[in-house]
């Protein structure tokens, strides 16, 4: 197959190094009782922290590595894709969810919750989903009413990812029920606070072992200190911060794509039918050299796309267009996978199965794939 070239420097492999050696040791022996359980275990995120591998863009200053680089986010991301192991929230944590403390939070609230995001100690989640508002985030109704000192939020939120066991939790709140999008601010809930609940571990198609949650708040007295930001900004800050999210999902999908490609190489090599390798036969060497290329297509994408993140010119339209099209060929390519596998690609022992059904959420959450087309359309000045 044709190398795609590396934009990978030495200290990346290093840290590919360090990040594989933590998986093999540290969560595929567990993954399978992980998916049972429904979680997986908080050991995983301290030890998670300890190998430096959450949060390595925060300032020393508060514990993290300063590497400011996402290349090292998509490193992680692959080798997480390579071992199948869905059920890890990091990337959610590091490159979603952290990035709004370390960029909108006071001096003060970084060194309440940033030593203890990097260390895994602190486990974060976004509550913007609601039961009746998902991509639309201006129909939102959580409220939090200002009462001086303090706000009151009542509300509830739905598709929580790390919301189980998150201990910070940034929630989209509205402020002002009549200014619109410039009504809406972010607040931080922390576990513990009267009045704030969790539901049910959502029982899901795929992602089995990532903790999924519905968020209640009955009256949950949140401080003043606690709100991220300026008020009324929030929809702003949302918009800012979402590129980075669509081209982590984007990283997330072109690793799940290689690692299909290379499940479905292997079997094709290794499967006989009819007297040779079922690779021998035509429409299956056409259906992976159409793979190949894809995938190869979809590397060079996200390579751009994280350069362009390093050097702050990515902007909203080619998030939208990594996130949509690498997600699409994600659920493509494996479902194609399936159908190579035959009757095996349906057992859930082998891999395939699982990345199958860990595929589907893919193009919806981050912004379905119809709002991403209809960001790229309004671009365009269509």
């Amino acid at each position: 197959m044709p190398q795609t070239a590396s934009i990978y420097d030495q200290e990346h492999e290093d840290f590919r190094a360090v990040a594989r050696s933590f998986l093999e040791r540290e969560v595929v022996p567990h993954h399978a009782q992980w998916e049972k359980d429904g979680q997986v275990s908080r050991e995983v995120w301290r030890r998670a922290g300890e190998q430096g591998l959450l949060c390595f863009d925060v300032d020393e200053a508060y514990g993290g590595a300063g590497m400011k680089d996402f290349r090292y986010n998509m490193v992680l991301t692959e080798e997480i894709s390579k071992v199948g192991a869905s059920g890890l929230g990091f990337p959610v944590h590091t490159d979603i969810i952290v990035p709004y403390i370390s960029t909108l939070g006071t001096e003060e609230q970084k060194q309440r919750w940033l030593p203890g995001l990097v260390s895994g100690e602190l486990i974060s989640s976004i509550a913007m989903t609601e039961p009746g508002a998902g991509s639309d985030l201006q129909g939102i109704r959580t409220s939090a009413v200002d009462k001086g000192d303090h706000y009151v939020v009542n509300g509830s939120k739905t598709f929580i990812s790390n919301g189980v066991m998150s201990d910070v939790v940034v929630v989209v709140a509205r402020t002002d029920p009549d200014a619109g999008h410039q009504g809406i601010s972010l607040l931080v809930l922390e576990r513990g606070m009267e009045g704030f609940e969790r539901g049910r571990n959502l029982d899901k198609v795929g992602l089995k072992a990532q903790d999924t949650a519905e968020l209640f708040f009955d009256n949950v007295v949140v401080p003043k200190t606690n709100l991220l930001g300026e008020e009324g900004q929030g929809f702003i800050y949302l918009m800012q911060n979402l590129p980075q999210e669509r081209v982590s999902i984007a990283a997330i999908a072109v690793a799940a794509c290689e690692h299909v490609l290379e499940l479905c190489l292997s079997y094709a090599r290794e499967r006989e039918a009819f007297g040779r390798p079922i690779g021998k036969f035509q429409h299956n060497r056409f259906l992976l050299a159409e793979m190949a290329t894809e995938v190869h297509i979809a590397r060079v994408f996200v390579n751009d796309c994280v350069t362009r993140l390093n050097e702050g010119t990515v902007d909203t339209a080619l998030a939208s267009m990594a996130k949509w099209w690498t997600t699409e060929l994600q659920t493509k390519l494996v479902d194609r996978g399936v159908q190579l596998h035959g009757g095996y690609g349906y057992m859930s022992e082998y891999p395939i199965a699982k990345a199958f059904v860990d595929s589907r959420i893919q193009t919806i959450y981050g912004g379905t794939t119809e709002i991403q087309k209809e960001i790229i359309g309004r671009s365009l000045g269509i």
